[in-house]
């Protein structure tokens, strides 16, 4: 082919416009392009690009589509047709303009009206349409004025032709609807829009003609697509006026061909608000009434939805997540609706427990839709009235207590008690890992450090978290009941796996500053215990290592907790040195950052005299400094000292603080002077790479004691200044 394809060779015919058209020759060269080797595609591709640019390439479209045999070169012969539209358009003869408009709709006529014709081209019959719709947004509707009318007449006359016009129409609601920004000028996407909706009764009327007298299965299917398309643009009328809404409820949702479209349909007319047209509040109670009764023959509420799922089809899977969009969907916008209709309030009971299947489906995305929901819900039924008083429940009437409108918020919140107890449990199981855990039980089920932050996960766990959050402050009893019983069957044996630790570890470390604080102080101190005892029940340096990385985590969490109780917050922290020891992956890492976590928000805590203790636990922890990080890395080192630094910066005293940062900086100020006097000894040493790691370690701690301590650390620096020059 490479012989073919030299600059001196016959392809280079294609581009003489004085000559006629080789068709074969373009096929060749369109089948080098896509099959030969890659000198030869770089040739043919020259030989194309060059053709596609040439001003006169449009005038050969029409031979090479009605006389190519290879549907490439077919496909490649509309690429330049569809660039001379959006480029050269307006700049044609309107006589050129009007038969290149009239060729594409006889070809695509010719093309689309058999069925095996529309079948065994599909893709050509897309390119056409796609073309059509860049000379509709052209002609459109200012020179044809017709065309609304032109294409539903002809789509009453084949049903097959009629299956095609749906996917123009539809092509054509998307470039003007959806793609349009940066692709036309706003005052004729306008000008579009006001076209489309000003003729659009036509087009709804083709669609309901065909929903409700087509057998033809895939004239129904794409029907029902295109109407899925102008479900979010067009006047409400159309809507609730007509009967859409039913038929779609009725005749199709029943159909599986048919039930995933029709779903995607219901929800768009879901999310349609009606706040300012009350008129329409009948329809959407009937639509939801309805609705549900269908479920509930195709998917009995009593069906192990979970199960389903994960053994389903691909279909039956997508209709299952369809499903929770339609309900989260229907709630979020029309839930105050239904609360207030008692008739409808079996239904609703009924959708909630849909949802609360559907959230137990191990499929992220669906999980999601739901969680938002939820999130939505609870945060709905807190705010109404987001504070309780516990205190005074007891010295006085509840009818005396609550105002109307609290009385009116608790009555919603009861409604809803039995599913938000049954969303806590699964809010517990399902929590994403947060941001500050680094020991992670991985793919294959081993327990490794994670190094690459998983930014879905942090994003899941900040919602779950919040909404946790607010069904904690819904129900605090609950809440820790809930979390207690699974604590409880992890110590037991009956529920325990890494995974079930986790998720639960994390959850409980969400909720710090969701209860009052005497609750969180008993709740805490049971936690606590419960997993240290785990952690000398279990053996195994894995299982040591993920109960280690949740305690830590969860201590980590709760600061006032901390700073309220020394004896508990000096026990954790002599457990977090015991950690710095443990040399299972990530661990090490982890006891670091909660301990610089503990040590920014407890940090006076550190330098001040506790009650029972002699001297403040900061001098403790320095004359120990040694032994304390003798395991750790020069990375975990650095994080150390920023830590001690945040402590140190708490003093009050001048005269305490440099004290205390002298002490501090002892060993980094030893090592280096002990390599400056090697340096001075023998300036080869500089040579050495370990004697220059000294030199980067010992910068790098000062570096981040630097940043904790402020200003302060003038101190170490005048020292620091002072020791270089002495020994120079």
């Amino acid at each position: 082919m490479s012989a073919v394809m030299n600059p001196n060779s016959e392809a280079n015919r294609l581009l003489n416009f004085s000559e006629r058209l080789d068709i074969n020759l373009l096929d060749k060269v369109v089948g080098c392009m896509y099959t030969g080797q890659r000198t030869e595609q770089m040739e043919a591709q020259t030989v194309l690009t060059t053709l596609k640019e040439h001003p006169e390439a449009w005038t050969r479209v029409d031979a090479i589509l009605e006389f190519s045999q290879n549907p490439q070169t077919k496909y490649f012969a509309l690429q330049i047709l569809e660039n001379v539209i959006k480029t050269r358009w307006k700049a044609l003869p309107r006589a050129q303009c009007d038969g290149i408009k009239t060729y594409i709709v006889s070809l695509i006529i010719r093309t689309s009206s058999l069925p095996e014709m529309h079948e065994k081209h599909k893709l050509y019959l897309t390119k056409l349409n796609f073309v059509l719709v860049q000379i509709l947004k052209k002609e459109w509707p200012k020179n044809w004025p017709s065309f609304i009318t032109d294409i539903v007449g002809a789509s009453k006359t084949n049903e097959w032709l009629c299956l095609n016009n749906m996917e123009i129409l539809r092509l054509l609601s998307e470039e003007i609807f959806d793609y349009s920004s940066g692709t036309m000028t706003q005052a004729k996407t306008r000008h579009l829009k006001e076209s489309m909706c000003g003729e659009f009764q036509q087009v709804f009327q083709l669609c309901l003609f065909v929903m409700d007298n087509s057998t033809n299965p895939p004239l129904v299917a794409a029907t029902l697509q295109t109407l899925l398309l102008f479900l979010n643009w067009i006047p409400l009328g159309y809507v609730f006026e007509t009967n859409l809404v039913p038929s779609l409820i009725s005749k199709f949702l029943p159909v599986p061909m048919f039930r995933n479209v029709t779903l995607k349909c219901l929800t768009e007319i879901s999310a349609i608000s009606i706040a300012q047209y009350p008129q329409y509040e009948k329809h959407i109670k009937d639509m939801f009434r309805d609705t549900l009764q269908q479920l509930q023959q195709v998917l009995p509420l009593q069906t192990d939805i979970k199960a389903v799922y994960s053994k389903g089809s691909d279909d039956e899977q997508k209709f299952i997540q369809n499903l929770a969009m339609f309900l989260a969907s229907y709630l979020k916008e029309h839930v105050q609706i239904v609360e207030k209709s008692p008739e409808l309030h079996e239904q609703l009971g009924n959708t909630l427990r849909y949802v609360t299947l559907i959230s137990q489906v191990d499929e992220t995305e669906i999980f999601k839709i739901c969680l938002e929901f939820w999130n939505t819900l609870s945060s709905e039924l807190y705010l109404e009235h987001p504070f309780k008083t516990y205190t005074t429940a007891s010295y006085f009437p509840s009818s005396l207590m609550k105002t109307p409108f609290e009385s009116q918020s608790q009555t919603r919140r009861k409604f809803y008690d039995a599913t938000l107890s049954t969303v806590r449990t699964i809010m517990i199981e399902r929590m994403a890992k947060p941001e500050e855990v680094l020991v992670v039980e991985n793919d294959q089920g081993e327990v490794v450090r994670e190094f690459m932050k998983d930014t879905d996960s942090i994003n899941m766990y900040k919602l779950m978290r919040e909404t946790l959050v607010y069904l904690t402050h819904l129900d605090t009893v609950d809440t820790e009941r809930i979390m207690t019983d699974k604590l409880h069957r992890q110590v037991d044996g009956s529920e325990w796996s890494w995974k079930n630790l986790n998720t639960l570890c994390w959850a409980i470390g969400s909720i710090s500053g969701a209860m009052h604080e005497e609750d969180e102080m008993r709740f805490l101190v049971t936690v606590i215990k419960e997993l240290l005892g785990l952690c000398e029940q279990k053996r195994g340096k894995d299982n040591k290592a993920i109960i280690a990385s949740n305690i830590m985590y969860i201590v980590g969490q709760y600061p006032r907790f901390l700073r309220a109780h020394w004896k508990f917050l000096k026990t954790v922290v002599n457990k977090l040195f015991e950690f710095m020891h443990e040399t299972h992956d990530g661990v090490q890492d982890m006891a670091c950052d909660t301990f610089i976590k503990i040590a920014q928000k407890c940090r006076r805590h550190f330098v001040t005299i506790q009650v029972s203790e002699s001297y403040p636990f900061i001098d403790e922890i320095l004359l120990n400094l040694r032994s304390i990080i003798c395991d750790l890395g020069q990375q975990q080192v650095q994080t150390f000292y920023e830590a001690i630094g945040y402590m140190i910066a708490s003093e009050a005293d001048d005269g305490t603080q440099a004290s205390l940062i002298e002490r501090l900086m002892a060993l980094p100020n030893q090592i280096w002077d002990e390599t400056i006097q090697m340096i001075k000894a023998n300036p080869e040493a500089l040579k050495d790479v370990e004697c220059l790691k000294q030199f980067a370690n010992v910068l790098r701690a000062n570096q981040r004691a630097c940043i904790s301590l402020g200003n302060v650390y003038v101190h170490q620096a005048r020292f620091h200044t002072l020791l270089l020059f002495s020994r120079f």
